[in-house]
């Protein structure tokens, strides 16, 4: 095997410049990790300086935050259940979180998609003054999540007034989280796609900017089911389907995002993590049918 000091890049080609210097025990996982001395810099290093869990004391409970973040459990909770402090769960979800995005992006570099499905999905932070835009993307039929953006929009209907005496002025960031969602998406959709929507006005002329030679098709928007709670929709075939099957599946995984719920989201950072990953697990469930 080559080693390759994380100090100096030397390489141990001949074994010359890397030799091994000892065993210490690693507590956070039981196990026994072997460490190295480069002569090139007289540094020491081990297996475990270029991993991700690199210094962590309690890299156990990734596996078990992740679990329970994707299933519904709120931070609170899962800190509850697994006897630990709420700070290490939010410093978890960030490393998580980190891991996830870098599983998307790479995820998105192998996928070739021909047919893709998008919307926004609304929730809000703090209040229901302050709400907040999802715009997701999803491959027809397999219901892959390709990518999604968060962005803040302005309160809307009977809100208006009282968001405006209370927060003043919201922000409108939809059409910018749109555009940065359609140049992530450049890499993995064909450029004769056949890209779906509803008929909000405010898509069509994105959608031509950033994938031109696309076939863009839209579809009137339909009340929503009750079991649905309003992603899911009923009286027959729904066209975008596999879209609104996974923003409800969003909706019933992540605590945040359930329907009369008192977790509510704080800073839009952290509902961006909570959606990573459970956007990771989502795809390695469906690949793994796939494969199957």
């Amino acid at each position: 095997m080559t080693l390759q000091c994380p100090k100096c890049r030397d390489k141990d080609q001949s074994g010359h410049f890397v030799v091994r210097a000892g065993r210490f025990y690693r507590t956070s996982d039981s196990q026994w990790i072997q460490r190295f001395f480069c002569k090139g810099c007289r540094g020491h290093f081990s297996k475990a300086t270029l991993d991700r869990c690199f210094r962590q004391k309690k890299r156990r409970m990734n596996f078990q935050i992740d679990k329970h973040l994707r299933g519904g459990v709120s931070m609170r909770e899962c800190a509850r259940i697994l006897n630990i402090h709420r700070t290490t769960v939010q410093r978890k979800k960030t490393f998580l979180a980190i891991g996830a995005i870098e599983w998307l992006s790479k995820f998105r570099l192998k996928k070739q998609v021909h047919e893709l499905q998008f919307d926004d999905m609304e929730t809000f932070e703090h209040s229901k003054c302050k709400p907040v835009s999802i715009t997701l993307a999803v491959e027809k039929r397999t219901r892959l999540i390709l990518g999604f953006k968060v962005a803040s929009m302005p309160a809307k209907g009977l809100l208006v007034k009282k968001a405006f005496k209370k927060y003043g002025p919201r922000p409108d960031h939809r059409k910018l989280a749109r555009i940065e969602l359609f140049e992530e998406l450049k890499i993995c959709v064909n450029e004769h796609a056949t890209i779906e929507s509803d008929q909000n006005p405010h898509y069509e002329p994105d959608v031509k900017t950033h994938f031109p030679n696309a076939s863009y098709m839209t579809f009137k928007g339909r009340r929503g089911c009750v079991v649905g709670q309003g992603e899911l929709k009923g009286g027959g075939f729904d066209p975008l389907f596999s879209l609104n099957h996974t923003c409800a599946m969003l909706r019933a995984n992540i605590n945040r995002l359930f329907r009369r719920t008192w977790c509510t989201t704080k800073k839009i950072s952290g509902l961006e993590e909570h959606i990573a990953i459970y956007s990771k697990s989502h795809n390695e469930r469906i690949l793994a049918k796939i494969s199957a």
